[in-house]
């Protein structure tokens, strides 16, 4: 008996935290979903960026996924409201960087958050969104 009213107890206040979490916005996802993958070489690599890291090498959260059929899904968990952007690159051969060729074009695929592709490297500005109470997806095409 002593240890049903235990776990019971440590039930409650586990209800209690994840209530708590999503009264401060800490809970919100952000679903990435890249259907359009040349091939299932390598890995697809997002981060998700301030504006003080994108393009920096490294975003504020990092994730990696296998590729399946030309396809990846992941979710950035317990993301806190503020402005960001998603980069994700097609690492094809695994070495965790974008590969350029001698003009300095990349030779990886690549693409971010509101899918613009314009010439020159990725703006912080075309690529932002807010997260604010709702949870996200973005349909991100290479």
């Amino acid at each position: 008996m002593k240890t049903a009213s235990l776990l019971i107890a440590f039930l409650l206040l586990q209800t209690i935290n994840a209530q708590e979490i999503t009264k401060d916005n800490t809970g919100i996802s952000i679903d990435v979903i890249i259907d359009n993958i040349t091939n299932n070489n390598g890995k697809v690599l997002l981060s998700l960026n301030t504006e003080e890291t994108f393009m920096k090498g490294k975003g504020i959260m990092n994730l990696q996924s296998e590729i399946e059929n030309g396809k990846i899904h992941v979710t950035f968990n317990n993301v806190p409201p503020g402005k960001y952007a998603i980069l994700a690159l097609h690492d094809a051969n695994d070495n965790k960087r974008m590969d350029f060729d001698t003009s300095g074009m990349p030779m990886e695929s690549y693409g971010m958050s509101n899918n613009e592709m314009s010439y020159g490297p990725p703006q912080f500005s075309d690529a932002s969104f807010t997260v604010g109470k709702e949870n996200l997806s973005f349909n991100i095409r290479f």
